[in-house]
């Protein structure tokens, strides 16, 4: 992709709406923001331009909620002149610290710098008023939300609270309108009733009020005394707010191909003749499940513009090896419950499951070399790259075995593990659809890197999970990987602790223990640490996968990648 431009002129060309704008709205998207990684750490500076043009760039950004003395809060109605998020309902002024003298060091000076600094240029407060309020910093929130086709939201905000009778004079190029609203008030706007029916409030205002201000607020004097230096994560939401991650988009998406990849699976599947067999291994299909893995080759390929009925071939031939895969990691695992179903060991035999996996792993080869719609010159390439994905699943299942039989495992030994067991399945599918969809090298090598770091947040996340979460919900016994002894990053981190662990010592490695013990041994890794580093190390993952999708042009099955990519984190929030 050709670098975004850096100066108005050049902006004017790649996006000749903006020439249509308000020129002093235009000239601010010249202004340096600062990018930040997935933990709010500085890396560089783009534009105003870049960081909301098409894809977006993550940056860092503010929210100030000034309350007067009585208790209300002010809001806003950004001008219709705004370029992003024209007339929308606000809290009393959001906006981005920029690459400029005290702004651009300290994150939380930065933001209350900044804050002044368009307190005065947005609402007319002069600098003597901005210079005598107290902030009080209270938490950070990520979200990305879409206007439109061109302008984006992907922002790590900053909230700000300060409580003060302040006079103001709003810069009307900035506010059309202003409003001091009480709780009962904002509570109307946010359901939209009577007079806010028609109205828009901000994403971001609602995500705030919703996740770190909190429904509920006596007085702003309380907020005075909670802070947090969690980074709260949100994804991509919609403008009411609400998380598509999986959200509508994804899942209409998906239901779109379902049909046809499982079409294709089932067909697959017949093929053999066997009844026991086949029962064996049309089993774990029966659990339903949205065919994620099955339907990427087919995303990829919409995504850069090259998909084709091949792709449906292809996701039902990976599918159904990953399966194979599955199959036997419940053997090793002794794991009785697969997606909410018994285990096909359990369900069936080993010896059947065993025999159902080989047959299935060969059936996933046959069908790529029998179809019609896999060019020949794309058959080999393809089956070479699914062949080393085998190889490394088996490679980093047997690592995974040898753990359990070591004192200690190192968090890079883990890392290097999961980029063989889970990781390589989401780099093969992204890399073949791309493949198959006559992408340019580079693009195959980008497609393959947001499908490997992909894969590592899966697994990151899918460790949190286990623990967090319910038999239900994940679909096997919640904390089995406690009670299995298995070296995930929790437990390696854990293990390094100089916090005294008890239950989570004696649970862990313990089939036998109980569910006092283990309830007990979650909450020792929370107060550890140990659950927080690995969710941060999913981030990183997270945000190079985000990363990887920013080089692609804005698309229907882009945004579904994105969702895609977000799909883990929303799980665990």
């Amino acid at each position: 992709m050709p670098l975004l431009p850096q100066t108005l002129k050049e902006m004017s060309n790649e996006v000749s709406s903006l020439t249509s704008h308000d020129a002093e709205q235009a000239e601010m998207m010249e202004e340096m923001c600062l990018i930040v990684d997935e933990n709010d750490n500085f890396t560089g500076t783009m534009s105003k331009f870049e960081c909301h043009y098409r894809g977006g760039t993550r940056h860092r950004a503010f929210s100030v909620f000034l309350f007067d003395k009585e208790g209300r809060l002010l809001v806003q109605q950004r001008s219709s002149s705004k370029i992003t998020f024209p007339g929308v309902w606000a809290n009393t002024c959001c906006s981005h610290p920029l690459d400029i003298s005290g702004e651009n060091e300290d994150p939380v000076e930065g933001v209350i710098k900044a804050a002044r600094r368009k307190l005065e240029q947005e609402l007319g407060m002069p600098a003597a008023s901005t210079s005598k309020l107290s902030f009080h910093h209270l938490g950070r929130l990520e979200y990305s939300c879409r206007w439109d086709s061109d302008w984006i939201e992907r922002e790590i905000d900053h909230v700000l609270v300060a409580i003060a009778d302040a006079e103001i004079s709003p810069n009307k190029n900035e506010i059309s309108s202003v409003l001091w609203a009480d709780s009962a008030e904002i509570l109307r706007m946010m359901n939209g009733e009577g007079e806010w029916k028609n109205e828009t409030i901000a994403p971001w205002f609602r995500l705030i009020w919703a996740h770190i201000i909190g429904d509920q607020v006596a007085t702003p004097e309380d907020l005075l005394t909670r802070s947090s230096d969690e980074i709260k994560f949100c994804g991509e939401v919609n403008m009411e707010g609400t998380s598509m991650s999986p959200g509508q988009h994804l899942l209409e998406t998906l239901s779109g191909h379902r049909d046809r990849v499982e079409e294709e699976i089932m067909a697959s599947l017949a093929m053999m003749d066997h009844e026991r067999l086949h029962s064996a291994m049309t089993h774990l299909f029966k659990g339903g499940g949205k065919r994620l893995r099955a339907i990427l080759p087919r995303l990829v390929g919409e995504a850069l513009g090259g998909a084709n009925e091949g792709h449906y071939t292809l996701g039902a031939s990976i599918e159904i090896i990953h399966n194979f895969t599955l199959i036997h990691d419940d053997i090793v695992d002794k794991d009785p419950i697969r997606r909410g179903l018994n285990a096909v060991h359990v369900e069936f035999d080993e010896a059947t499951a065993i025999n159902a996996g080989d047959a299935m792993l060969a059936l996933g080869f046959e069908i790529l070399a029998e179809s019609e719609n896999i060019p020949q010159e794309h058959l080999a390439p393809l089956i070479s790259t699914i062949g080393g994905m085998v190889q490394v699943v088996a490679a980093g299942q047997q690592k995974d075995i040898g753990f359990e039989s070591r004192d200690g495992v190192t968090e890079e030994e883990y890392l290097d593990m999961i980029s063989g067991k889970t990781s390589a399945m989401f780099e093969t599918c992204a890399k073949t659809g791309a493949l198959l969809a006559n992408a340019s090298s580079g693009e195959i090598e980008n497609m393959s890197k947001w499908g490997l770091n992909l894969g590592l947040c899966f697994q990151l996340m899918d460790d949190l999970i286990d623990i967090t979460g319910d038999t239900a919900t994940i679909g096997k016994p919640a904390g089995s990987d406690i009670i299995q002894g298995k070296m995930t990053l929790i437990a390696i981190h854990a293990k390094k602790s100089t916090l005294e662990m008890p239950n989570f010592e004696m649970a862990f490695g313990d089939t036998e223990c109980t569910s006092e013990v283990l309830n007990l041994a979650v909450q020792e890794l929370f107060q550890s640490g140990s659950i927080d580093y690995a969710k941060k190390k999913a981030m990183h993952h997270h945000s190079i996968a985000h990363d990887c999708l920013d080089n692609l042009e804005p698309s229907d099955a882009l945004n579904a990648l994105r969702e895609l990519t977000d799909f883990q984190l929303i799980r665990i929030n």
